[in-house]
């Protein structure tokens, strides 16, 4: 099977704290080294109760410097919150600290609602519009002999493994332009998946870092010893989409029986949409649905995401993927 990575939103659970958070995602981390997983990856996210990982470059460190030889990265940061200079700095003293282990994914979205945006002291006029020309920037301070004037220390000349993420055709575009690895959301956001991948695929140009295509998906897993646990357990993820969607977001909560039985037509119609790209249920479900995805999709890599609420499950869940992956689940 194809490599698999782990993707986590530091969650916060009900009743919890982000200081819990964060000792969870270091927990997560080295199991998943342990169960030798490819990278381990953090998202930018701003203004949400449930997800702690807003300082993402902060807690790449915290997880790199817990762990010894899984890559860390960003999955990813929102550019055009920051400056590429200070991006470059950022990720250039990870990769001094942590040499050969950094990775750093880079989306369009602000990862925040436009009052957040404002109070992260960005534009907001066209940063979204200026995301090609940030990431060419970025590129720069880290090559060996930057264009510009000012100097990303640390930074030059590091070589720090870009990503480019992207939910739309856009994202698509610019990594096979820039000839750059491609990560998609198909975990929350698959409608255009299978369309911008042959697109990256169909218009790449090789690069110093590339030279040929390389897919990253999105998976959800949410694996269990039964399906019937897996499908409890998966409950969390769904209601935390449905609230999201109903303009009520918030920690993490936990399992809810008959969750999906007290929702109406409009709800079961979202989260068949958005969850998609889902493995839900024991070994044997997880392999099927795992196999006839990367089948159907042609994936280089898929990064798994499982938002558990119980930590102890969580692992559980990654411990039987990675058994799945192996043969030995």
């Amino acid at each position: 099977m194809i490599p698999l990575s782990v993707l986590d939103l530091s969650p916060i659970a009900e009743g919890s704290d982000a200081a819990q958070s964060f000792r969870n995602s270091l927990e997560l981390a080295q199991h998943a080294e342990r169960w030798n997983y490819q990278r381990f990856w953090l998202a930018e996210h701003h203004g949400m109760q449930g997800i702690a990982s807003a300082a993402t470059a902060v807690l790449i460190g915290h997880v790199a410097g817990g762990t010894s030889r899984i890559r860390v990265g960003a999955g990813g940061i929102m550019l055009p919150n920051h400056s590429p200079l200070v991006i470059a700095e950022q990720f250039g003293t990870l990769a001094s600290l942590y040499p050969g282990r950094i990775d750093l994914g880079l989306g369009r979205a602000p990862g925040s609602d436009q009052l957040t945006a404002r109070a992260l002291r960005r534009n907001l006029g066209s940063d979204a519009d200026e995301f090609p020309q940030d990431v060419a920037q970025l590129r720069d301070y880290l090559s060996d002999a930057p264009r510009q004037q000012v100097l990303a220390v640390p930074g030059q000349g590091l070589k720090v493994p870009l990503w480019i993420l992207g939910s739309s055709l856009f994202g698509a575009q610019l990594a096979a332009a820039l000839g750059l690895p491609y990560a998609f959301a198909s975990h929350f956001a698959p409608q255009q998946m299978m369309q911008a991948v042959a697109l990256y695929r169909a218009t790449f140009k090789p690069s110093a870092q590339q030279d040929k295509p390389y897919v990253m998906l999105g998976f959800n897993v949410f694996a269990a010893d039964t399906d019937e646990q897996a499908q409890l357990l998966a409950t969390s993820m769904q209601q935390a989409f449905v609230n999201l969607r109903s303009g009520r977001p918030g920690k993490l909560q936990p399992p809810k029986p008959g969750y999906l039985e007290s929702l109406g037509p409009q709800e079961h119609g979202m989260l068949e949409q958005v969850l998609s790209c889902s493995a839900i249920g024991s070994p044997d479900t997880v392999r099927r649905d795992l196999e006839a995805f990367i089948a159907r999709t042609g994936a280089d890599e898929l990064m798994v995401t499982s938002q558990i609420f119980d930590q102890t499950a969580r692992l559980r869940s990654y411990e039987i993927t990675a058994g799945v992956r192996d043969g030995s689940a």
